[in-house]
């Protein structure tokens, strides 16, 4: 302990000797929330902090900054105007805000996710966020893969991103051989790519959209699906699994636990109620025929017959996801000049001019790309508003009000805005007034990033994963 105060000593000597006559100069760059300012809380202890009497607030605040969160915990040990004044949360709120990780989805986690299933919100006075900061780093960490439905994404729940990509575990390997053996070669490739043990780390999977219908084949095949997923790690000696529904982690991504969740995914688009973090499949999961893969598809049709040449599809969705957008108002935008270009590496530069807005239209008009699929975006998502609306789960009809967009193709630039425009057209009043269109919190990378939220939750008695000594019979499962 006599380090700890030798070194606030010698803090408090270096910042007084650069501002010894006033500290007005220092800015704390936090704000004050709680009901007591930190200023105010000194100022009660002041008769009990000894010498630090005689240095100004602001600089007694910055010398606690500066000593770093370990070494301002331990301060609490020294009495109880110590711990008074280091337990402030704003000091705790600047030490998450310089983590790399924002500290708001940090309270997030802590105070949506580790409550319990169905998953409930509790008010932010329930858990300081010294308490939060300090369980937070004894939390192992996980490994996390996204199955995805287009290409699977791995990583370190404690890295910012995942580390690397690679088919999805659903077209892995040889797709006649049973699901278990695929699952299996799948996952034991996963961890020689990241190099590490399997039987180390506790890992977080999440489960692509599929079998999203309410009768008894489709509760099979998904009930069959996490079953296999879950032997094939523990044969692998995976000490804990944590299987998830990726429509579930792309909402949390969002920082939201209900909601609907509109994944525009590889091959298909689906929109998902989900409500405290379970999918309402009573309610009913709308799907359409039209992914990623359509779009790219239809772009190149249209380059073939302007007589662009390019050598791969990967020119064709470079060229989508660097020119292409969703108009606001198609008709209007025909009339317009779009011309853009792009140059891509070896192959050169295209100039892409109504492709631009026609390819992402096929989204809201299926068939002018001679798809056979009913519905458009918008429409699957005013179908599923309609059946939260009459399906009254909760008093609250505000949490299907919510809609968070996932996957790559959401990210082009118009989707929210046409979205929010043809609902409100569709919809009554009574069921459009409040709804919000998010963004893609992530782009294509939302379900990896809500898994790590989860893996990074520090309740060991909600989440069993992220205990070190957990065993192989405690299975978390919110799918």
């Amino acid at each position: 302990m006599a380090y700890f105060l030798k070194k606030i000593l010698e803090s408090a000597n270096r910042l007084n000797s650069t501002n010894s006559s006033s500290s007005s100069s220092l800015n704390l760059n936090f704000s004050i929330s709680s009901h007591a300012s930190v200023s105010d809380q000194v100022i009660v202890c002041s008769s009990s902090t000894g010498e630090f009497d005689r240095i100004p607030i602001d600089i007694f605040m910055q010398i606690l900054k500066l000593l770093g969160p370990k070494e301002a915990a331990k301060l609490i040990v020294v009495c109880k105007s110590w711990k008074l004044i280091v337990s402030c949360n704003n000091l705790w709120i600047y030490y998450l805000q310089n983590k790399k990780d924002p500290w708001d989805a940090m309270f997030f986690a802590e105070s949506n996710l580790r409550s319990g299933y169905p998953l409930r919100s509790y008010p932010s006075q329930m858990q300081s966020f010294m308490q939060i900061y300090g369980q937070r780093a004894q939390v192992p960490g996980a490994i996390i893969i996204d199955g995805g439905s287009g290409y699977c994404k791995f990583g370190w729940s404690k890295y910012g991103s995942p580390s690397g990509r690679a088919s999805t575990f659903m077209e892995f390997g040889n797709i006649e051989s049973p699901v278990y053996s695929r699952l299996r070669h799948f996952f034991a490739t996963m961890y020689s790519r990241m190099q590490v043990k399997p039987s180390s780390q506790p890992t977080v999977v999440s489960i692509p959209i599929s079998q999203y219908g309410d009768r008894e084949a489709a509760k099979t095949a998904r009930r069959q699906l996490k079953e296999a997923v879950y032997s094939a790690l523990f044969d692998l000696n995976v000490p804990s699994v944590c299987a998830i529904n990726q429509a579930t982690l792309a909402l949390f991504a969002a920082k939201k636990t209900s909601g609907i969740l509109v994944n525009i995914g590889f091959h298909q688009t689906c929109v998902v109620p989900i409500l405290n973090g379970k999918i309402m499949h009573k309610v009913g999961v709308e799907s359409m025929g039209v992914g990623a893969l359509k779009l790219t598809g239809y772009l190149r049709e249209q380059m073939q017959q302007r007589n662009l040449n390019f050598s791969s599809l990967y020119t064709v969705r470079t060229l989508k996801e660097r020119l292409c957008y969703v108009a606001i108002d198609y008709e209007g935008e025909l009339r317009k000049d779009t011309e853009a270009s792009y140059e891509v590496p070896v192959e050169g530069l295209f100039t892409l001019k109504q492709e631009r807005f026609r390819t992402g239209e096929i989204l809201f008009q299926p068939r002018i790309a001679g798809l056979r699929t009913a519905n458009g975006l918008h429409q699957a998502v005013a179908i599923c508003l309609e059946h939260c609306h009459a399906a009254g789960l909760t008093p609250d009809e505000t949490w299907f009000k919510t809609i968070v967009l996932a996957g790559g193709t959401a990210c082009l630039p118009g989707v929210v805005e046409r979205l929010e425009k043809e609902l409100h057209v569709l919809l009554p009043p009574s069921i459009s007034n409040g709804i919000r269109v998010i963004p893609p919190p992530h782009g294509a990378d939302s379900a990896w990033h809500g898994a790590k939220l989860l893996s990074n939750v520090s309740s060991s008695f909600i989440l069993p994963l992220v205990v070190s000594l957990i065993t192989k019979s405690l299975v978390f499962d919110m799918m």
